[in-house]
């Protein structure tokens, strides 16, 4: 072997494409430079001199870089919005449930005690509804399939409530269309809706696990978040943090007592007029009400079904009754007990509500009030400030 292949070792890593030799031209006189920049305080060696950054080519690199990077983040969030929208609810809700927790941890109790027990609560409350509702359903569909003959048989008759409406909006003669139209597009109606229903119970699934994973982790997640401010910004931003987390946890709070009160006026009003299972559908209404914009109207919709049963006069004196609360509820209990609570004003707690729903349905009207307060909030403390300074 002549002079020129001979191994060399200096400034050359030993488990790095062995054997190094003077056959690597340039690289090889690079290689002795970097073993004399190497020494036991700085193994790799002194950071070189920074890139100027007005340069032509440094400028024109930097801007196409940052075209390429805009384009990729906004097509990414545009792929992964739906579950981006999963995690941000999850990570809404533990913060929804933080109080409790950290109320449960103030009393001695470990965190993952404490999460337990919110958890396990939760899904009680859950389970006990389930059981509830099946019985009454199932006896429900059983009278519904016993009463069919007797409602046809009423149909016939012009004389009749269910007469009456047959012949004034010929519902029959369109349930008979309906059926015999044509079984295909029946059919996969039937298929569409029982997927949506699995995806729903899938996203449920996803955020109920990952409420629980924010919850127990929270407290990292909290020091993660303000690790990433400056150091010297971060004393006033833990202050300004904590106030929205705290507001986000009043929000979710103000909404369970609102639903609490939906359920105690549905079951009274159908108590008082005899409407069949008047507190398992109050509870029913409770839950339903804590979705915002269609929540109530759903509930509304299905106890007006059974009150039906009853009455057409009690059905709809019940549907009076449902758009009364929910005007009620719109205009006076949510501006009242939820914007109280996180402290904003009630013109923007109702436009807060139409513009998150607007925006992203369900999930934007859910979380419209706590980033109002957030906004609000980072208006009064930062802006506002800075203006009146300027």
């Amino acid at each position: 072997m002549d002079e020129a292949s001979e191994p060399r070792d200096e400034g050359h890593h030993d488990m790095v494409a062995q054997p190094h030799t003077d056959e690597e031209g340039p690289v090889a006189e690079a290689e002795q430079l970097a073993a004399e920049l190497s020494s036991p305080e700085q193994p790799l060696g002194t950071p070189g001199p920074r890139f100027n950054p007005r340069s032509p080519f440094f400028i024109g690199l930097a801007a196409s870089a940052g075209v390429a990077v805009t384009y990729g983040a906004v097509h990414l969030l545009v792929t992964v919005s739906s579950t981006l929208v999963l995690i941000g609810l999850a990570f809404f809700l533990a913060l929804g449930l933080e109080p409790v927790v950290s109320w449960l941890v103030n009393r001695s109790l470990p965190r993952w005690a404490a999460v337990t027990v919110v958890f396990v609560l939760a899904l009680a409350m859950v389970a006990g509804f389930v059981a509830a509702a099946i019985p009454p359903l199932a006896e429900q569909a059983k009278q519904l399939i016993d009463q069919a003959p007797n409602y046809m048989q009423q149909a016939q008759d012009h004389s009749s409530t269910i007469g009456k409406l047959n012949d004034r909006f010929h519902l029959q003669q369109r349930i008979t269309d309906t059926i015999n139209g044509s079984g295909g597009s029946m059919l996969d109606s039937v298929v569409t809706a029982g997927s949506a229903i699995f995806d729903a119970l899938a996203h449920l699934l996803i955020v109920a696990v990952l409420t629980v994973y924010f919850l127990a982790d929270l407290p990292r997640i909290r020091t993660m978040i303000y690790r990433l401010v400056p150091h010297t910004r971060r004393p006033r931003a833990i202050l300004i943090g904590d106030e929205v987390f705290a507001k986000v946890g009043a929000y979710v709070l103000g909404n369970v007592a609102i639903s609490v009160i939906a359920g105690i006026a549905t079951f009274m009003w159908l108590a008082a007029f005899g409407v069949p299972y008047p507190l398992l559908l109050g509870i029913c209404v409770a839950i339903f009400d804590l979705l915002p914009v269609i929540g109530s109207t759903i509930a509304g919709v299905v106890v007006a079904a059974v009150a039906l049963t009853v009455s057409l006069p009690v059905c709809l004196s019940t549907i009076v009754f449902f758009v009364g609360f929910r005007l009620g509820e719109d205009y006076l209990l949510v501006p009242k007990i939820i914007g109280r609570a996180v402290k904003v004003p009630a013109l923007t707690t109702v436009i807060a509500v139409l513009v998150g729903g607007a925006l992203l349905g369900i999930v934007g009207a859910l979380v419209a009030i706590p980033i109002a307060a957030a906004i609000q909030l980072l208006t009064e403390e930062i802006l506002f400030p800075r203006l009146d300074n300027a």
